[in-house]
């Protein structure tokens, strides 16, 4: 049975509607996002998680880092400054032909470069410093 989205829901932390939401998925997909967003935390113990857009896990710090989007057949991590930093390990696989964002996209069953990935966030935050 799908979670009611009430007026109570809003009464939550961000984090609280992320572990929600992970809950709520119940599959390979929460499994993922609670995994990326385990390795954002690793990677920027200040970190700032936010809940924006009617259900969409961000994370930030001194301005958004990432978001964490789950669709069928995809958990989509998003940079909101993808396209200044640099990936040597060449983890950006989506949303390559915009001049501000890039993603990555994880389906079931990938195994994460999670030390390229903790890589990308420390950089994300980097330049959110910088400006």
């Amino acid at each position: 049975m799908k979670a009611k989205r009430s007026g109570s829901r809003t009464s939550k932390s961000p984090s609280q509607l992320i572990d929600a939401r992970i809950a709520e998925l119940g599959d390979w997909r929460g499994r993922m996002l609670s995994k990326l967003r385990t390795l954002v935390k690793e990677a920027d113990p200040e970190v700032v998680e936010e809940w924006k857009w009617r259900g969409v896990p961000v994370w930030s710090h001194a301005g958004m880092i990432c978001t964490g989007e789950t669709y069928k057949s995809v958990v989509k991590m998003t940079f909101a400054k993808g396209a200044r930093l640099e990936d040597p390990a060449r983890l950006f696989n989506s949303s390559l032909d915009g001049n501000t964002r890039r993603a990555i996209d994880f389906h079931e069953g990938e195994k994460i470069n999670e030390e390229a990935l903790k890589t990308l966030v420390r950089a994300a935050v980097s330049l959110n410093q910088a400006r």
